[in-house]
């Protein structure tokens, strides 16, 4: 069958809408309709070669769709489920097995290849394969053949439109505070950068009960919307040293921090700015080869930083938990959201990533 898809040729091109030829989908594999498919940071970055990855690529890895055929082993999903689509894991591994897939041995050639496993692509054009398993689906596409473990289930009385960033936005920003800092009530924690993951760590530190949540961010109509989301302090880095500022409001330093800018002096602010014992997740990504120096005698009382993959998340269970807390009205994401038909992915791409006045836009594939 043929599908549309956005292909990204060449480093900062555009993303070019081209018929593509779609397989059938293998035994363990499922066929999708995308139905919708949200725009992140790190789609963007590949296309700009900040995260270099080979080209041409179809990308997109914040999907959401319609089960409409399966491999003969898959039995979690059937045609004419609602499913929202993640990453790619092998389910064999250590970490797999430890219920931490974005961690998983084979995660590069699974999510980042473009390709199976085995090398091939579920897409083609002319004969020629085209890279079209990026994250496990490649869903600037109007139909995905995904890995049965990149597929979820989710309650199909909830805007399907809207689900697909449940799959790695959400689950990075809302997670990385869940799972891998554990914050415990009347804590504080300090958030730099408040895009989509970051306004979902703000939202995650106050679904776990966190006293102080700081969000540190330049665009002060960010910082608005992370007040709204349960930031109880704000702080814009190019009017005051967020550091002090942090300081002087925990009254000592953060119990933790979340770094989602990937800009490398705020890494290092993310670390200075932890009271003892602290620790800093750094989920932000940093330019290829960045090297940032902290200092010793800070970290050498009890702080730390850690890197952080998808939340520290296995998908098929935390993304099912996220839409219901949408449901219920704790996950309010739906207030940065901002949708745009397929056709305009480079003025979505635009808007979010040059201009920034959108944080969260969703093609519609209608």
């Amino acid at each position: 069958m043929q599908a549309t898809a956005a292909v990204v040729r060449e480093a900062g091109g555009p993303f070019q809408l081209e018929t593509v030829e779609v397989e059938d989908p293998r035994d363990d594999e499922v066929l999708v309709r995308i139905v919708a498919a949200g725009i992140c940071h790190t789609d963007v970055a590949v296309r700009n070669q900040d995260v270099t990855l080979p080209l041409p690529m179809v990308l997109g890895h914040e999907g959401s769709g319609v089960v409409e055929a399966v491999g003969s082993g898959i039995s979690h999903v059937a045609p004419g489920d609602h499913v929202v689509l993640s990453g790619d894991s092998c389910g064999h591994c250590r970490n797999c097995h430890g219920g931490r897939p974005s961690y998983c041995d084979d995660f590069v050639e699974s999510n980042l290849t473009g390709l199976r496993r085995d090398g091939s692509s579920p897409l083609s054009q002319s004969g020629e394969p085209l890279r079209g398993r990026f994250v496990g689906q490649s869903s600037f596409a109007t139909w995905s053949v995904a890995p049965g473990r990149s597929v979820i289930k989710v309650a199909d009385d909830l805007p399907l439109e809207l689900l697909g960033p449940l799959g790695c936005g959400l689950t990075t920003g809302v997670g990385t505070v869940l799972n891998a800092l554990n914050p415990p009530a009347g804590s504080s924690i300090a958030v730099f950068g408040v895009g989509t993951v970051g306004l979902a760590a703000i939202m995650g530190a106050r679904l776990s009960g966190c006293e102080k949540i700081i969000a540190v961010d330049p665009n002060a109509s960010r910082l608005d919307i992370a007040r709204d989301l349960g930031a109880t302090h704000t702080i814009e880095p190019d009017a005051e040293d967020p550091v002090a500022a942090i300081r002087q409001i925990t009254r000592g330093g953060a119990d933790f921090s979340v770094e989602c800018s990937g800009i490398p002096i705020a890494v290092r602010q993310a670390v200075d700015c932890l009271g003892r014992p602290g620790m800093c997740a750094q989920v932000g990504a940093t330019p290829a080869g960045a090297e940032i120096a902290f200092s010793m005698d800070h970290i050498g009382f009890g702080r730390g930083i850690k890197g952080v993959v998808m939340g520290d998340s296995a998908a098929q269970t935390f993304v099912p938990y996220l839409a219901e807390l949408y449901r219920s009205g704790r996950l309010p994401y739906d207030r940065f959201v901002q949708y745009y038909d397929f056709a305009d992915i480079n003025q979505a791409v635009h808007d979010s990533a040059v201009t920034g006045k959108v944080i969260k836009p969703i093609l519609k594939m209608s």
